[in-house]
């Protein structure tokens, strides 16, 4: 297995202190160019393995409306969670009959919404929605099964979501898959095919093979013993990133021929639409973070002094630290001393460690900038209020490597916009 070439977007130094004065910090930066390559890679990559397949990038990723508008440019479809991001891709220019709905507890409004919409696909989760479903007038939207193939992935519990005790999906293993099936005959639902997902950030492959496998074994048994000719099988998303240098995921070549070999080899000469669905590993490498050292202190340990490099930003603008233990690269702007090791930790009133243990010249100083590598993903999509902080705004470098502001730094009136005070 070759590793994928570090090519993640990484800001000179010019630019950060001219971005920084113009738009202020904590900022996100996502470059239009290596985005757009990355999803040029991805489908090249595809349909060079196998030429009838459909690609869909996850909104949930980043969701901002350049972001989705670029991406559906390139060909993909947009994947969506809530009724939140399928207003999201609508704004942004996307047909609704080119969105597919995700959710393991869609309400009954996000569902009427979607199909007031157009929307084109429904990935169906749990029997309560089947019924959900069997009450409407679907009109073209096709449905497609979660399924939960018992695959547990290398990666964070957090982010893990194949393995038999899933929250997600309808079990194969006790039948309950099967069941979903014969209610959608039953109930003459537009059953279109079958998909999974078994996790994100994966460096290791094996599970996103295994779950290829298993979904395309079912779909086989689902014809032996119902006829139901599955016409797509959506493998998902997964493909680790490079959040630090030594990382080595996949090349995106090899990782999607690993990925047909593994569907195509259980499905006799049987030849569906293959769809996968990347989001991290579009947005993620194409996107950094600017931060503004605040204060720089020593403190006593057991074992000597420990220094913090505080900076203006934390816990709201990227928690995934927090909730998955993630790590990243840290680049210092400024600083050009020899190293020394140092925590960076954010402002909230928590204990709020960002980065552990991160090298930085040594003469890094109060007012000096640093960029955090790989955050095009889940931080601004992730980001909140936490202690009233406004969300960051974020620019787009295009193509010809001028910024432009594609969201702007939430004000005041804002924050409390939604805010209603008691007589």
């Amino acid at each position: 297995m070759s590793a994928m070439s570090d090519d993640r977007f990484v800001l000179d130094d010019s630019l950060a202190i001219r971005l920084a004065e113009e738009f202020g910090t904590p900022l996100y930066v996502v470059s239009e160019e290596a985005f757009r390559s990355r999803l040029r890679r991805y489908r090249k990559a595809f349909s060079a393995a196998y030429p009838a397949t459909r690609l869909s990038y996850a909104s949930k990723a980043n969701s901002i409306l350049a972001v989705l508008r670029i991406a559906h440019d390139e060909g993909f479809d947009i994947d969506v969670a809530s009724e939140g991001e399928l207003r999201a891709a609508l704004l942004a220019g996307v047909p609704a009959s080119d969105c597919h709905l995700h959710g393991n507890a869609k309400t009954e409004r996000e569902i009427d919404f979607a199909l007031e919409q157009g929307i084109g696909e429904i990935l169906v989760d749990n029997f309560r929605e089947l019924d959900r479903l069997a009450a409407r007038n679907l009109g073209a939207t096709k449905l497609m099964l979660r399924l939960a193939p018992g695959v547990d992935p290398k990666t964070h519990r957090a982010i893990s979501t194949g393995q038999a005790d899933t929250k997600f999906g309808f079990n194969i293993a006790d039948g309950s898959a099967e069941k979903a099936v014969e209610i959608c005959f039953e109930k003459r639902l537009p059953l279109h095919g079958f998909h999974c997902h078994v996790g994100s950030q994966l460096l290791d492959p094996e599970a996103q093979r295994a779950g290829g496998a298993q979904i395309a074994s079912f779909a086989i048994e689902m014809e032996q013993k119902h006829g139901f000719v599955a016409e797509l099988l959506n493998v998902g998303g997964g493909l680790g990133v490079r959040y630090l240098a030594d990382y080595q995921p996949m090349q995106v070549d090899e990782y999607c021929q690993l990925i047909v070999d593994a569907v195509l080899s259980h499905l006799g000469d049987r030849r569906p639409t293959l769809a996968q669905e990347p989001g991290r590993s579009m947005i993620a490498e194409a996107g950094v973070t600017l931060y503004r050292v605040e204060v720089i202190k020593e403190v006593p340990t057991m074992r000597g002094r420990k220094r913090y490099v505080v900076v203006d930003g934390g816990l709201s603008d990227n928690p995934r630290s927090a909730m998955y233990e993630a790590k990243y690269e840290v680049r210092s702007i400024n600083g050009a001393g020899g190293p020394a090791t140092c925590t960076i930790s954010g402002k909230h009133c928590e204990t709020d460690t960002l980065f552990a243990d991160i090298d930085l010249p040594g003469d890094l100083k109060e007012g000096h900038l640093i960029q955090v590598l790989c955050t095009g993903a889940y931080n601004a999509s992730m980001a909140s209020n936490y202690n009233r902080y406004p969300r960051p705004a974020c620019v787009l470098i295009g193509l010809d490597g001028e910024p432009m502001l594609i969201q702007r730094r939430e004000n005041w009136d804002e924050v409390f916009s939604s805010q209603v005070l008691p007589d």
